[in-house]
């Protein structure tokens, strides 16, 4: 069972990962993050709704504990509307293998201003974006969300339905050498100006592999990652989520440089160290963006980075 999710709800919002994630809830991409904008100051900000619907119930659940953040998060139960005339996503439906069957939206990070029994329009206000517990320090503000059947466990962390980006989602591979200049430097990550986004604001862009999909995940400091985008890519060089299966089993590179095996559209890292200038840094964030100020992002929070600076990033197999 799957839920394919279409351009008139990711257009909602600035950016998007299915795999950047260390949580079992992502696991072969069964839950997506989207992020309302470009969040680097950690600032709350308002939470437009996915879907149209119902709210269910909103509650309190634990998070781990982290010194920046609380030790509780929120969890939103909205039941999907009906897939007809234009379904629960706005303008378009989603389709699922059963066509039409219901679903419950899983959503977490959001402090609810919505109770049980309200309706909501997609993209209409949840509440405000929250940090908790479950965020490393160099990760912004986004909802997380998960699809679930209404008799299934809404409370378990992991089981949601397998996601699929729609075929009408333009995504586009961005080439990408590995250098760039910093323009912006945290305590935990560093952004490069390249590569960068040629078409802002309309499609969602993300660094190119060799073969011409798109990386997503965090590497390695994540377990996997993914790769988005059918085969179209390599015809067109433009990426377009479909029917399409990947490659059985097949390695994935960046620059030459092998980062890992594809199982379908989900990787396995390599034993790999991601360098900037030679020298180990936790690893990259990998995700799909339509804002205008995409960038590598790096993560380093064992180095200082300072803006103004020209690096080469590599990865390196241990094997």
């Amino acid at each position: 069972m799957a839920v394919t999710l279409p351009d008139s709800m990711l257009a909602r919002y600035e950016r998007f990962s299915l795999y950047n994630s260390p949580y079992p809830a992502h696991d072969g991409g069964r839950a997506i993050d989207l992020y309302p904008g470009t969040l680097r100051d950690g600032r709350t900000t308002d939470a437009p709704s996915p879907v149209s619907g119902t709210v269910l119930e909103t509650k309190n659940v634990r998070a781990p504990s982290k010194p920046y953040a609380p030790e509780h998060d929120h969890l939103i139960l909205l039941e999907v509307d009906a897939p007809t005339g234009g379904g629960g996503f706005g303008e378009s439906k989603a389709v699922t293998e059963t066509d039409g069957e219901g679903l419950v939206a899983r959503i977490l990070h959001v402090e609810p201003t919505v109770e049980a029994g309200d309706t909501v329009s997609a993209g209409d206000s949840l509440g405000t974006l929250v940090r908790a517990g479950f965020f490393a320090p160099w990760v912004d503000n986004h909802l997380h969300v998960g699809f679930r059947h209404p008799e299934q466990n809404h409370y378990r962390a992991s089981g949601s339905l397998l996601l699929k980006i729609g075929p009408d989602v333009e995504l586009t591979p961005l080439e990408w050498d590995g250098t760039g200049t910093i323009v912006e430097s945290g305590d935990t990550y560093a952004i490069l100006d390249s590569p960068t986004h040629p078409n802002p604001g309309v499609a969602f862009a993300g660094i190119r592999i060799d073969g011409g999909r798109v990386l997503d995940g965090g590497l390695p400091h994540y377990d996997g990652g993914g790769v988005l985008g059918g085969r179209r890519a390599l015809e067109s060089g433009r990426a377009f989520e479909s029917d399409e299966p990947a490659l059985e089993t097949s390695a994935v590179s960046l620059n030459g440089d092998r980062l890992g095996i594809a199982s379908g559209r989900t990787i396995a890292w390599d034993d790999v160290t991601v360098t900037v200038d030679g020298e180990p840094i936790t690893g990259l964030s990998l995700f799909c963006a339509r804002d205008a100020t995409f960038g590598a992002k790096l993560i380093c929070p064992e180095r200082s980075l300072e803006v103004g600076r020209t690096v080469r990033v590599r990865v390196h197999n241990r094997d």
